[in-house]
């Protein structure tokens, strides 16, 4: 199946005699499933069939969709308020006066100005045509096309989110083998890096009885044993690579998962006894947040 990221954008026009519309849909990351409706007015009796519709096709996102009508012929008259340009004109004539009194030249008004200052020019649109069912109904069929689009730029970019995250996983597989291989050879020198504690504790001439050293040893390897976190972080890697596979709406699972990366990987780095293994756990801790910031990204 597809991955879905939760970026994506898409437009779609359409019209009928009289009228002509764009539909605009954006979305972003989300916790969840935000619709945010901007419609014109008389148009809102299409927000519960919108939020069906994209509820349909879209599971997790904030998403704005935005629809913008145009109404053919609606220009505007002008009107002349002929009772405001006398009073305009009137008060320039006093302002004029008072300003030569005192010596002061005056620049002249234009006529564009005077209709300014005067407020004497008035747009009255013409009267709109109230959107009817048929308008909406042609509107409603190029929503589908909108919602198709937004679609397929979230799959595109989901696309190339999959490929990172395989990337990502396989750098976090080979980790995960150099864990294995760093604790195997820890294991292997256990017994030594035993006998040299006892040692610089006991005094280079002393000896220490073999039962009491294989107990110690027994307890060391308890301690610094990982087996179960490299088996943990394999059975994960392959979940996350079924998730991948599977498709669809994966982004929370995959969240989840990165939790319990984030544990096993602590775990290497606390039980830690050689510098290889150390750093194969900060390795795969650093891999593990690139995974988390690219999977918060998905549907």
């Amino acid at each position: 199946m597809t991955l879905y990221s939760m970026t994506g954008f898409a437009e779609a026009a359409g019209g009928v005699e009289g009228l002509a519309w764009r539909w605009e849909a954006r979305s972003v990351n989300g916790r969840g499933l935000d619709l945010r409706l901007r419609l014109p007015e008389g148009w809102e009796s299409l927000e519960p069939e919108l939020r069906r519709r994209v509820g349909q096709a879209v599971s997790r996102g904030s998403v704005t969709i935005g629809l913008r009508v145009e109404h053919a012929g609606a220009s505007a008259a002008m009107a002349l308020d002929r009772e405001a340009l006398a009073e305009a004109v009137a008060a320039l004539v006093v302002v004029r006066d008072a300003a030569r009194a005192a010596g002061l030249e005056v620049a002249p008004v234009s006529a564009e100005r005077l209709l300014q200052i005067a407020g004497a020019q008035s747009a009255e649109p013409q009267r709109r045509r109230a959107p009817d069912e048929a308008a909406m109904g042609a509107a409603l069929d190029s929503l589908d096309a909108l919602i198709a689009g937004l679609a397929e730029t979230r799959a595109r970019e989901g696309a190339a989110l999959g490929a990172s995250l395989g990337g990502v996983l396989d750098a976090m597989e080979a980790q995960a083998r150099a864990a294995r291989a760093a604790h195997a050879a820890q294991t292997d020198a256990a017994p030594e890096r035993l006998r040299a504690r006892v040692a610089a504790l006991t005094g280079a001439g002393a000896t220490t009885p073999p039962e009491r050293l294989a107990a110690e040893l027994a307890l060391l390897a308890v301690k610094a044993d990982v087996a179960e976190e490299l088996d943990r972080l394999d059975a994960h890697l392959a979940a996350a690579r079924a998730l991948l596979a599977r498709g669809g709406a994966v982004g929370r699972e995959l969240d989840f998962l990165t939790q319990e990366f984030n544990r096993e990987a602590g775990t290497l780095c606390a039980k830690a006894e050689s510098p290889a293994l150390t750093e194969a756990g900060l390795a795969m801790k650093v891999l593990i947040d690139r995974l988390r910031e690219q999977a918060q990204n998905l549907q």
